[in-house]
């Protein structure tokens, strides 16, 4: 009999322990703006219980026994908060869970290239960051591209490859802008025949943040991020309505308007991006040709939230942008042109691009992303004599499950890519149609090891059929001293697939270039490491802030694929039996002093090509670049920039060296609560290439143009004002 009643004792007391567990829903938001934060960490103080927010601010706690119990909710650059409640709760409500920034620790940001929660401050890889208000800084710069906020850091440049028509690409480390990966919310969306003008048709008033990694980033993104890449990530709709427009005009005869609204409405949000950018034909130097050319843009990008529970979302966007862009001869740009004023070139292109992310979390750290794309861009340009005419589609579609732990966050995937060139016209060449497809897999895990170390180690393997296989390691790590000193240091394997879109390709408008010969040509496959050091205190009794960062790089690349003379006026991409690589510095050094911000940076670059065993110098490779801006900033009422940049000589192509030069720009804002008005002098020194240098030999009616290594439009000075409803 006693065992009977003990029996049942046991069995009551099992039955309430397993019973006796709660689960809380909770959604979590800024305090100001009320906007959801990702990442958030909530634990259940006195037990292991644990929950992290999802992409849209929510997280389920289960598990938590009968009781008073308090809660306290943490999140990197936010003062913590603490719930005190008792369960089993009267209510099934979720509950709102409202945080106040921590200005001592506001630095810290969430990256979402990581495809994970982690704050930038605790991830391995070195992720470079530019914030929503930088940006919006460099919206009163420049508009109407994203050239100057990627141009601005240290160890990047963009390189003009056409005289007159502007076209340019981003280089990383002294590597070619092929090398480098330009993603849309971690859509691939500027490759092949877009890469010459993909930054010039970007406006940044869309855009939340933008985050660079330098070196190697191939195991999570595929090939092609050699030299790195570049996230451009949207803004997404909070329950406050956004909505903002940028008026602008320049000395340099150019205007741009653009406008964005932004909301969500219970079970649907949306964002809208639509912008205008005009130009006219502009020659400040009188060398008879443009610097900037003339040019109309349209640009409209529309995207639809659709919040189906609190577990699944789903959001569909559209990009699509038209431009008509034409240099030259500025008299015949202008409509004056003759027999001997008659050398044009006029670019006319389309993209319009389809993408879809689905996301489903099946717990508080369980979730599957399934997304997808496509994109058709269209180009055609034209010289006296010569048409390049032709299409682009590409495909991309991902699998990703991703697990997220106190202690361990990795994601696992599947990509498949499609790449399909299409030339309408051809020359002497014959049409250099050609299709790529790309299958790959990948997993990578971030575990953090200890209070002092955390690891990430990546593995990606592609089959791209014609080429074969491609399998690409990755491992970093993250080091932490503790005192404000901290390193981290890794490496990893990318790849490249041949086509004929390269800088040297671009700057001929790929005429005469001949096919890519599946049969001759191979991946180009690299290696790369880096290593940084980093230092963050506070000087006089906390009144200066002190940051530096300092970044050992190298990267090299077997068999590049190059253009070579094939006789007869013709040329072929071959992969040489060399190399590239490319090693070098960056430092960073960052002061703070009540309003005041000094941000000072240096670039060392050795970039070389070695080819038959005769190697050379990166042509338009400066190998030292200094940095320097000062910034006054009065939250909410003033901001103040004054920036300088000095380049040293470059290599050209035509075995000359381009002069060194410095540029200074001053930028003036003034910030009310609906409304900024602000003014920029750009290059107010006016350097340009063409005070110290020539641009193209020959003649006017057929000019041979000479590389591009400094500024052509001299000093602009623009002006606008930014309305926000």
């Amino acid at each position: 009999m006693k065992k009977a009643i003990f029996a049942l004792i046991a069995v009551a007391a099992w039955a309430q322990g397993t019973y006796a567990q709660n689960t809380l829903k909770a959604t979590i938001k800024e305090a100001e703006g009320g906007e959801t934060l990702i990442g958030v960490t909530a634990k259940v103080e006195g037990t292991d219980i644990t929950a992290v927010s999802d992409a849209d601010g929510n997280m389920t706690i289960e598990g938590i026994p009968d009781g008073e119990r308090s809660i306290t909710f943490s999140y990197i650059g936010y003062e913590d908060k603490t719930e005190k409640l008792t369960f089993p709760l009267t209510s099934d409500a979720t509950l709102t869970v409202t945080m106040c920034e921590d200005e001592e620790e506001l630095g810290e940001i969430v990256v979402q290239t990581t495809r994970g929660t982690r704050t930038i401050e605790n991830v391995p890889t070195r992720i470079e960051f530019i914030s929503g208000e930088e940006l919006d800084e460099k919206a009163s710069m420049k508009p109407g591209d994203i050239r100057m906020l990627l141009s601005e850091s240290t160890g990047i440049a963009t390189q003009q490859t056409s005289a007159i028509s502007g076209n340019a690409a981003i280089r990383i480390q002294g590597l070619d802008g092929r090398y480098t990966q330009i993603l849309k919310d971690g859509f691939p969306t500027f490759a092949g025949a877009a890469s010459g003008l993909g930054l010039l048709q970007t406006p940044p008033l869309d855009l939340k943040q933008v985050e660079i990694i330098k070196g190697s980033s191939s195991t999570l993104y595929g090939g092609g991020a050699i030299a790195g890449l570049v996230n451009l990530i949207s803004k997404t709709p909070g329950e406050k309505r956004e909505l903002s427009f940028l008026l602008n005009g320049t000395s340099g005869k150019g205007l741009d308007a653009s406008a964005f609204y932004s909301q969500r409405f219970g079970k649907v949000g949306t964002t809208m991006l639509f912008s205008y950018n005009r130009n006219w034909a502009y020659d400040p130097s009188d060398t008879g040709f443009t610097a900037i050319p003339e040019f109309d843009r349209f640009t409209f990008n529309p995207k639809l939230f659709l919040y189906f529970s609190e577990k699944t979302d789903l959001n569909v966007s559209l990009n699509t942008m038209f431009e008509r862009r034409t240099g030259g001869d500025i008299k015949y740009v202008e409509g004056h042109g003759d027999d001997i004023h008659s050398y044009f070139e006029r670019n006319e292109t389309q993209r319009h691009s389809l993408q879809a992310a689905l996301t489903h979390r099946f717990g508080a750290g369980d979730r599957l992303v399934v997304k997808a794309s496509g994109t058709y861009y269209d180009r055609k340009i034209t010289v006296p004599g010569y048409t390049f005419d032709g299409n682009h589609l590409s495909t991309f579609a991902e699998a990703s499950f991703a697990h997220t732990a106190e202690r361990n966050e990795w994601v696992a995937g599947l990509n498949l890519w499609t790449d399909d060139f299409n030339e309408k016209s051809h020359d002497a060449t014959g049409k250099r149609d050609y299709a790529q497809t790309v299958a790959g897999g990948f997993v990578q895990d971030t575990w953090a090891a200890a209070k002092w170390l955390d690891v990430e180690a990546g593995l990606r393997a592609d089959y791209v059929f014609d080429y074969g296989w491609a399998v690409l390691p990755r491992l970093s790590a993250l080091f932490k001293a503790g005192g404000g000193l901290s390193s981290r240091i890794g490496g990893g394997f990318g790849y490249k697939a041949p086509t004929i879109f390269t800088e040297d390709t671009e700057r001929m408008q790929y005429r005469n270039v001949m096919p890519i010969d599946e049969s001759t040509n191979k991946l180009e496959r690299s290696y790369g490491a880096n290593w940084d050091i980093n230092y963050v205190t506070s000087l006089f009794g906390d009144e200066v802030s002190f940051a530096i960062n300092q970044l050992f790089f190298y990267t090299y690349i077997d068999n590049p694929l190059l253009m070579k003379s094939a006789g007869n006026g013709l040329f072929r991409m071959e992969n040489i039996g060399g190399h590239i690589d490319t090693k070098g510095t960056e430092t960073n050094v960052k002061l703070g002093y009540k309003d005041f911000h000094l941000f000072l940076g240096y670039t060392f670059t050795d970039a070389r090509t070695h080819d038959g065993g005769r190697p050379h110098r990166n042509y338009l490779t400066p190998r030292h670049r200094v940095n320097a801006i000062l910034m006054y900033e009065v939250e909410d009422k003033w901001r103040v920039g004054l920036e300088s940049y000095y380049y040293s000589k470059q290599e050209l192509s035509d075995g000359r060296e381009g002069k060194p030069y410095t540029m200074f720009g001053l930028m003036v804002e003034k910030i009310w609560e609906r409304f900024s008005v602000f003014a920029n002098f750009e290059n107010f020194t006016d350097r340009r290439q063409t005070r110290f240098d020539t641009i193209y030999n020959g003649t006017v009616t057929n000019p041979e143009f000479r590389d591009i290594y400094a500024p052509l439009e001299g000093f602009v000075f623009n002006a606008g004002v930014k309305l926000r409803l």
